[in-house]
């Protein structure tokens, strides 16, 4: 299910964001809190979009390819998934950018959206997101979120930072 914004369109992750998806997962800058710094392979991309596609058959949601509605180009990637991918844990949000493309508001934007999907079309009323102790960029998008600091957990098998959120639903 296709997300739009202001600025940004979210579309689930399929074959033809492949080059886009490349710029990101091949970038260790973008991964050096992701995957220990490594740049992910071109058939890791590919298997992690056929993963995702199969996650949004079973749940309906999971990864979305961040567009610049102007451009068409691909500025980042977004998720709603079970935390740490362990079905039935917490939902949670992420997100990631392509570096020429921080600091302009796109993962608080896509991210927002994304609350409003969970809320709307999921039903959750709780949300988190983690990230490594080090990213104060992503924990300060927590923050602009309305998030909260929870704890220190081990997810993925690294320690994350924990930021939680409750939804309050309408009626």
């Amino acid at each position: 299910m296709n997300l739009e914004t202001e600025r940004l369109r979210l579309e689930p992750f399929q074959d033809s964001h492949f080059e886009g998806l490349r710029v990101m997962d091949s970038d260790p800058g973008v991964m050096r809190y992701i995957n220990q710094g490594i740049a992910k392979t071109p058939e890791e991309t590919r298997e992690s979009i056929s993963r995702v596609h199969d996650r949004w058959e079973k749940y309906g949601f999971s990864w979305w390819a961040i567009k610049e509605k102007t451009s068409e180009a691909i500025v980042g990637a977004a998720c709603l998934q079970y935390l740490a991918n362990v079905e039935g844990a917490p939902l949670e949000i992420g997100w990631r950018l392509i570096p020429e493309h921080h600091g302009k508001g796109y993962a608080t934007e896509a991210a927002n959206a994304i609350i409003t999907f969970a809320a709307e079309r999921i039903g959750a009323t709780y949300l988190v997101a983690v990230a490594d102790p080090e990213n104060i960029s992503s924990q300060h998008v927590m923050k602009r979120l309305g998030m909260t600091y929870k704890a220190i957990e081990q997810h993925y098998d690294v320690p994350c930072v924990v930021y939680e959120l409750s939804i309050c639903r309408p009626g």
